[in-house]
């Protein structure tokens, strides 16, 4: 894998330029790397036999590469390794309701990633890409739960994307109509915000007494997602 660190910028691409609502676009690669480490799920498109197909799938990025994985019977992923792919990844933050309903909104953080995906066979690789997965979703998880064994991982397709073409865009604050006619309106308006935090562990049903879940997993417990 390479290690070299990225640019600090995000490159400017036919693709990834920010024809519409330019002032919510970013550059900055590091707004890129916070969308991703904040999230997990991620919707892929590609086309297949023909026809647009849009995948959610969980992901993980190392900084350099996403990688995303699903069956070797998988119409999506087989496809995948030779043609464009998108794969989007939006966080919600909070409804901005403003006083019509023409300029209401949504608070979002959200990265459009390009790229033809590598499909990674060499095992040494599709561990550390499966790691990689499994570290981002969840923290401590690859060290704690049995790993893949070789059946498993003829399995399991893994994807690679480059990370080096994506778009990004982010919008905050509260409505744009404070300053123009509705404001004599007398109607309230501002940000719903959406504040999604984990829950308590639940037990499997079929788990034993006396396994309780470990420290990695009740540490997340109350935490903001994202």
């Amino acid at each position: 894998m390479n290690h070299s660190p990225p640019p600090s910028t995000l490159p400017e691409a036919n693709r990834t330029r920010h024809r519409r609502l330019g002032d919510q676009g970013s550059l900055d690669r590091a707004e890129l790397d916070a969308i991703l480490d904040a999230g997990f799920v991620c919707h892929f498109g590609v086309v297949v036999d023909g026809y647009p197909m849009v995948v959610p799938t969980v992901f993980g990025s190392d900084g350099q590469n996403l990688y995303f994985h699903g069956s070797v019977a998988s119409r999506s992923l087989v496809a995948s390794p030779e043609a464009t792919m998108c794969v989007t990844v939006t966080h919600v933050d909070g409804l901005v309701l403003a006083r019509s309903v023409f300029e209401h909104g949504v608070n979002y953080r959200s990265a459009m990633i390009y790229g033809v995906p590598r499909l990674i066979t060499e095992p040494e690789e599709k561990l550390a890409g499966l790691r990689c997965l499994t570290e981002h979703v969840t923290p401590g998880q690859w060290d704690y739960a049995r790993r893949p064994n070789r059946k498993e991982l003829a399995a399991t397709a893994l994807l690679a994307m480059s990370l080096e073409e994506a778009s990004v865009k982010i919008r905050t604050g509260g409505p744009d109509d404070g300053g123009g006619p509705d404001a004599a309106l007398g109607i309230w308006a501002g940000v719903l915000p959406l504040v999604p935090t984990w829950g308590e562990p639940q037990d499997d049903p079929l788990l034993p007494a006396g396994i309780e879940p470990p420290e990695h997993i009740r540490a997340r417990s109350g935490t903001r997602l994202g």
